[in-house]
């Protein structure tokens, strides 16, 4: 039985490099910067890709590579490659297909950094956005125009959770002959794999759920193998490669991915359901809730709901400092994904370099919080978080 007939389960844990005359069961780390050649003759063949082998690891290096085919098991690509972190993966992917007057129509929730490439730095390059509102896909077609190139989505988004129709996008770029781009951080090939519904390339920070434990940088993209070849040429050159050290750690880390991400959602949801009842509460998003906006279509696209909840507590700015000042077991991080449960405020921190009216379009309230629900024990979780609201 092939690999590829099994399951997710065991092609995360299965899928390795080969072994080496140690016969190890795992993967030892490759940490090397390059790599030696028997003759002149091999080093031309390796140079000039007549001889598929490992030169440079800005290039490649066993580690990335065993990292990189699992994803792209995982997520149903043809190929991919692996960056140092998730926004070299964005920037990347997105410098090395488009030119100079093209255009992109992106969703307008996105991450505050991504949001900065759309807005400060490719205009500089002739490359515009155009943005749809989450809930309002429709929108699309309407802001193409004859030089766009890429449509672009995160989903669920960050920090709102919203999620979007992933089947219609995929329709709707086909029918235009547009690259659909899809952010799937946080929803993880595990819950999600917008290739199924027509994207031609997904992105991962892989710092967040798929290591999960809050210790190293990484990002991928994987999808369309022609497409994946001229990011891999430019990254080649520009060399925002991801560390042999931190591919080991996330190819470890996807071994125990479907594991821990079913635990995640699990709390996560109880999370959210505790929070919606609760008077210091105005509003909770979480896809999974029968209460969220596009609750069917999570549920079509989305094999779970995730491990991001938020939320708005009463009483704005003073609440949510009272609410962050009163926080004892959860951690004040920027950070997601972890095993220990985050609470943010994006206003302030992630988001903060947005103007005012761009983050209430988003749904950022000076009142918001964005919980990453970890692995301790939901009853702990709970605790904390409801002495900390009744200190409002």
């Amino acid at each position: 039985m092939s690999l590829e007939s099994h399951n997710f389960e065991t092609q995360a844990v299965r899928t390795q490099t080969e072994k080496t005359q140690f016969l190890e069961h795992s993967t030892p780390m490759y940490l090397t910067s390059g790599f030696v050649f028997e003759d002149s003759e091999e080093m031309r063949a390796a140079f000039a890709e007549e001889k598929d082998r490992n030169l440079y690891s800005r290039f490649s290096n066993p580690n990335t590579t065993e990292f990189v085919d699992k994803i792209c098991k995982l997520e149903g690509a043809e190929d991919g490659y692996a960056f140092a972190t998730g926004m070299a993966a964005v920037f990347s992917t997105f410098a090395a297909l488009l030119d100079a007057g093209d255009h992109i129509v992106s969703a307008r929730s996105v991450f505050g950094s991504t949001h900065s490439l759309f807005t400060k730095y490719f205009p500089k390059w002739n490359i515009e956005t155009s943005y749809f509102p989450v809930n309002e896909v429709d929108k699309v077609e309407s802001l193409i125009q004859p030089n766009t190139k890429i449509i672009y989505a995160e989903s669920p988004t960050n920090p709102g959770v919203d999620v979007l129709d992933l089947e219609l996008l995929g329709e709707i770029a086909k029918k235009h002959e547009l690259l659909l781009i899809i952010d799937n951080c946080f929803a993880t090939p595990y819950l999600q794999n917008p290739i199924k519904f027509g994207a031609d390339l997904v992105i991962h920070s892989a710092t967040k759920l798929i290591d999960g434990q809050g210790r190293v940088l990484g990002g991928v993209t994987v999808g369309k193998k022609e497409l994946i070849r001229e990011i891999y040429l430019f990254s080649r050159n520009t060399g925002p490669a991801l560390s042999p050290f931190n591919a080991w750690v996330l190819s470890k880390s996807l071994e125990t991915l479907a594991v821990r991400v079913d635990r995640h959602c699990e709390n996560a949801l109880k999370l959210a359901e505790f929070l919606e009842s609760h008077p210091k509460v105005n509003w909770v998003k979480y896809p999974f809730l029968k209460s969220h906006p596009q609750y069917e279509v999570a549920k079509k696209q989305m094999k779970l709901g995730g491990n991001i909840v938020a939320f708005e507590v009463k009483n704005g700015v003073d609440g949510g400092k009272t609410f962050f000042d009163s926080i004892k077991m959860c951690s004040l991080s920027a950070n997601l994904g972890d095993t220990r449960t985050i609470v943010t405020h994006p206003a302030s921190t992630t988001h903060s370099k947005l103007a005012i009216e761009d983050k209430l379009t988003v749904g950022i309230t000076d009142g918001m919080v964005r919980c990453s629900v970890g692995l301790e024990h939901i009853d702990d979780i709970i605790a904390d978080l409801e002495q900390a609201l009744e200190k409002i």
